[in-house]
């Protein structure tokens, strides 16, 4: 008897806010119910994708260009990674997706959005994240908690505020057109108690049909 279709998990929010650290909880939770866990991340999550998310952050780019070869990466994880495990029965935890394109090239780079849409179609079609965490946090906080790391920024970290405001916003966007997927979690909290909502709801959501 095949294997029922696993679950696709995905995190998103401006650069700053926080979602990372809770991708890394969401893998524990569920591989502690026994369950086959695959986690990764846009851009990247194969060895084509770690090449072209190397460019992605560091080269500048004609924003078309820059969807273009987001949508490549993405076809390619697909492909190799997210599709089999999800046919497998495995639960697949990816920081980004589409969502994410649709904010930064969208949002802050000022593509038509609906040039967003038509390549998301074209690529991944009616197969979206079964749950989405979308971490939401003002610029100017995200930005303060990413000075505090003390690190080489990437090019879209170094964009201006306006720009981040603009992500933010198309982030929101997104997410009020589909509110059965993505939860916005309000990610100025304390991070036990963001802990407890993204825990929260994964079970609510996700596990109690499982």
């Amino acid at each position: 008897m095949p294997a029922s279709r696993g679950k696709f998990i995905t995190f998103e929010g401006i650069d700053g806010a926080g979602k990372s650290t809770h991708v890394a909880t969401v893998v524990d939770l569920l591989r502690a119910r026994g369950l086959d866990v695959v986690s990764t991340r846009e851009p990247g999550g194969t060895p084509l994708g770690e090449k072209l998310r190397e460019w992605l952050l560091r080269e500048a780019m004609h924003p078309e260009t820059e969807a273009l070869l987001m949508f490549a990466a993405r076809r390619e994880h697909l492909a190799q990674i997210i599709e089999p495990a999800l046919a497998r029965g495995a639960w697949v935890v990816c920081d980004r997706f589409s969502d994410a394109t649709y904010a930064y090239q969208g949002g802050g780079r000022g593509l038509d959005k609906a040039k967003c849409l038509s390549l998301e179609d074209w690529v991944h079609g009616r197969l979206q994240p079964d749950l989405t965490f979308l971490f939401d946090l003002p610029p100017a906080l995200a930005c303060a908690r990413i000075a505090k790391e003390g690190r080489e920024l990437d090019k879209f970290e170094q964009e201006r505020a306006d720009f981040h405001a603009r992500v933010r916003q198309a982030y929101l966007e997104r997410a009020a057109s589909a509110p059965h997927r993505i939860r916005v979690v309000k990610a100025g909290r304390d991070i036990e108690d963001v802990k407890k909502i993204v825990e929260e709801t994964l079970v609510t959501h996700c596990l109690s049909k499982n």
